[in-house]
């Protein structure tokens, strides 16, 4: 009888644990949950493997892109139950590469990215150089915040243009296009005000983080999700508990997700 009563009081431990799990991690409270944004920045600059995904627009499949950080591979080499060496982030910062390609319209013409961004320790930017290429054009940005520089070439048909600007140049429009186009320039930039755009733009890109629920093949599985708005447009990017970028929603009907990838419960 003893023995029974055990065995009993053990299985109900086991079940009621189950069940506070199962609920802690699907049961519904009230909605998704706020998380501090920074965290889920972390586990992306972090994530242990790279985010390959397919580019849509309108539900059409128009190429690929892939993002890995360096600090996640070096962080994969290092033993699972024990944390990385102390400091190991604060000295190494972090490094991101995006690449990827995507149609133009027509199959022959499509563009290529290529970029590789530098994060200090506390996720400030530190150098970019960023590669775009198309049947016409070869387009080459280095940017480096030591001295608040960006560099711009330009290659087509044979001919090269080259620019040196400022970083606080890229905030306002109007100076770019006079670089780039000349005395047109001044013509374009009087049809539309954009100087008044940028700051409306910069302000509506308050990024909001929660924790929600997706459906992933047939499972439903936590990710978190950063959501925004820029120019009245919304942009939602899904990203799995352990960091990996799952799912992008961009204006224009564009979006880049996992092939797994199957919408929210």
């Amino acid at each position: 009888m003893p023995a029974r009563l055990t065995f009993l009081g053990i299985a109900a431990f086991w079940l009621t644990m189950n069940f506070l799990l199962w609920r802690a991690e699907f049961g519904v409270r009230g909605g998704d949950t706020p998380v501090p944004l920074a965290l889920v920045l972390k586990k992306i600059l972090t994530a242990p493997d790279a985010s390959s995904l397919s580019v849509y627009q309108n539900g059409d499949r128009m190429g690929y892109c892939e993002f890995s950080t360096a600090v996640g591979q070096q962080m994969a080499t290092f033993d699972g139950d024990r944390p990385p060496p102390e400091g190991f982030v604060a000295h190494a910062g972090y490094q991101v590469h995006l690449a990827g390609n995507v149609a133009l319209g027509d199959f022959t013409n499509r563009l290529k990215f290529d970029g590789r961004f530098r994060f200090g320790p506390a996720r400030e930017w530190q150098e970019v150089n960023l590669k775009v290429t198309t049947h016409q054009a070869l387009v080459e940005i280095h940017a480096l915040a030591t001295n608040q520089s960006v560099h711009v070439k330009i290659t087509s048909a044979g001919e090269t243009l080259e620019r040196d600007l400022a970083v606080a140049d890229l905030e306002n429009p109007a100076t770019l296009l006079r670089t780039f186009a000349g005395n047109a320039g001044d013509a374009l930039a009087g049809l539309v005000d954009l100087p008044a755009l940028m700051p409306s733009a910069a302000q509506a890109m308050a990024w909001d983080a929660r924790r929600t629920r997706v459906k992933i093949g047939t499972e439903a599985v936590p990710v978190y999700q950063l959501e925004t708005s820029l120019l009245g447009h919304a942009m939602i990017v899904d990203v799995s508990t352990l960091g990996e970028i799952l799912r992008v929603e961009l204006p224009g009907e564009f979006s880049a997700q996992i092939d797994e990838w199957t919408g929210h419960d």
